[in-house]
């Protein structure tokens, strides 16, 4: 090699070194300074964080928007305000893309989203998981028609890499506008408490355009999205806090749709009775108990990593292990409406069934629930087209399903908490399950309503009639005999009998005619 040539190499290295480390600085020591003093940190050190010591490879550093209109021409944006790449998390591969806010307040444009579509594109192709962790001021309204389309692709890039790939927001800053759309779509999303905000329109515009005044945080943080809209299904305290819980929640799913979800070795013996639950739930089905407690109790190690646990607080959703395998629990919460389904629980349980069904993870239910809610306000926003939400993904999960009857299951909720006819595996009822189209005392009634009314002592006909009722039919030895229920168990054989059944089940086939999909009454 001569002196020029190797001059020349060493100028060509100079430059890209130099390249590098000023993109690297993102917006400079001043602006990353303005995160941390907002308790917030850098998007590379978000990176750093949450990948495996040395495995992140970025992609796409050097691209650069080629807007010139409004002063973008003379506007540098390090990386696009968005650093897209790969590498491990726990040792398994992960894509991610985070938003700098520190390059333009992270906004989105055109080649900010086609690189964060290139992304998910690549997640999907190589049967990864994907990550977002969303800081972004709102669309570059620079330019125009270009980032008008470019959240088009966004959208759907997302929506095709769906049921395919786990998919996971992580809202950490400002997202609104246009930005809220995408992190609202994916499986799950966790909003940091004091510094995340989600919302079709910020609070300036909305006071702009509908007069009204509101913070916000009231109109845009997590008691919003995490309480009211239940759009948000964790609360993090900070930064660190929801990349945590994202890696825990990342570690009950396959990496893709076609992989059965990672077994960890556990010391919980699977056999392992509670005596205490054969005493923790009251057998009056009108006093309430906290479906935690056995949850707990049923699990390996009692961890459950709780979904959406704010919103629709009369059904519990989330991830648990029985003898290392990851299971998707969901339960009636007889603390809040007696357990009851109304229209937010049925479409929180729903969207969480058909997550575990898209990434083979079995389901595990407990019911104690009275019915669906009923009265004017749930009829007319429509119970009955929320409430089939819960039957159309039963009916059409293929993962393992056992259920199991802790106390009560009456009406449509027998179904939408998952029975033999919607297609469970297995239903085990404790003694104390009672089960029956109605409760007794609704059936005397209704049945014996003229016998009752025409009676010289209507209170002892009536009481009468609820105990035959109850004791022909509000039982669970009458639905054993038909075959409905396949055992009676001592409720401290529970955690024993999930394991036994999801040993049986642990090769489970389904095979469906093809059809697009399902006309589900979304």
């Amino acid at each position: 090699m001569n002196d020029e040539s190797g001059s020349k190499n060493v100028e060509s290295l100079g430059e890209l070194k130099q390249r590098r480390e000023h993109i690297l600085q993102m917006g400079g020591p001043k602006a990353i300074e303005e995160r941390h003093k907002k308790g917030q940190m850098s998007a590379r050190e978000r990176i750093d964080y949450f990948f495996d010591p040395g495995t992140f490879t970025e992609i796409g550093l050097f691209v650069k928007h080629r807007t010139s209109a409004f002063g973008m021409d003379e506007k540098e944006v390090p990386a696009e305000g968005v650093i897209t790449g790969f590498g491990r998390v726990n040792g398994r591969t992960v894509v991610a893309a985070a938003e700098d806010f520190t390059a333009m307040v992270g906004s989105y444009g055109e080649y900010h989203g086609k690189k964060f579509v290139r992304a998910i594109e690549f997640a999907k192709e190589q049967g990864w998981p994907f990550i977002g962790m969303n800081d972004s001021g709102g669309a570059r309204l620079q330019e125009g028609m270009d980032c008008l389309e470019a959240y088009g692709w966004l959208f759907k890039s997302q929506i095709l890499a769906s049921g395919i790939i786990p998919q996971v927001a992580l809202l950490l800053g400002p997202c609104l506008g246009g930005q809220a759309y995408h992190p609202v779509m994916q499986d799950f999303l966790i909003q940091a408490r004091h510094t995340g905000f989600m919302g079709i329109a910020g609070s300036a515009f909305v006071k702009t355009q509908t007069g009204e005044e509101i913070s916000l945080e009231e109109l845009s943080g997590y008691k919003a999205h995490a309480v009211k809209s239940g759009q948000t299904h964790i609360v993090a305290e900070d930064d660190k806090d929801a990349l945590d819980k994202a890696k825990e929640l990342l570690s009950f799913f396959p990496s893709n749709n076609k992989e059965k979800p990672p077994r960890i070795e556990t010391k919980d013996d699977p056999e392992r009775i509670s005596p205490d639950l054969n005493t923790l739930v009251p057998e009056e089905q009108y006093r309430p108990f906290d479906m935690h407690e056995v949850i707990k109790r049923i699990v390996d190690d009692g961890y459950f990593f709780e979904t959406m646990g704010l919103y629709a607080r009369n059904m519990i959703t989330g991830f648990a292990r029985f003898n290392g395998r990851p299971v998707g629990v969901i339960a009636s919460q007889p603390m809040w409406a007696a357990g009851s389904v109304d229209i937010d629980a049925a479409d929180k349980g729903a969207r969480f069934i058909r997550f575990c069904d898209l990434f083979n993870i079995p389901l595990v239910s407990l019911q104690d629930c009275p019915g669906y809610m009923i009265g004017s306000q749930q009829d007319w926003k429509g119970i009955l087209r929320h409430g089939a939400k819960l039957l159309f993904a039963w009916a059409e999960a293929t993962v393992p399903l056992i259920s199991i009857v802790v106390r009560k299951s009456y009406a449509g909720a027998h179904y939408g908490m998952l029975d033999k006819s919607i297609g469970a595996d297995f239903v085990f009822a404790w003694p104390i399950a009672r089960i029956t189209i109605v409760g007794a005392e609704t059936a005397a009634s209704v049945i014996f309503a003229r016998e009752i009314k025409k009676a010289e002592n209507p209170k002892e006909v009536r009481a009468k009639r609820i105990n035959e009722y109850r004791e022909l039919y509000e039982n669970p030895y009458c639905g054993a005999e038909r075959g409905y229920i396949d055992d009676v168990i001592m409720p401290q054989d529970t955690r024993k009998m999930i394991n036994r059944a999801l040993d049986a089940l642990e090769n489970k086939t389904v095979t469906r005619p093809w059809k697009k999909y399902s006309n589900i009454n979304l």
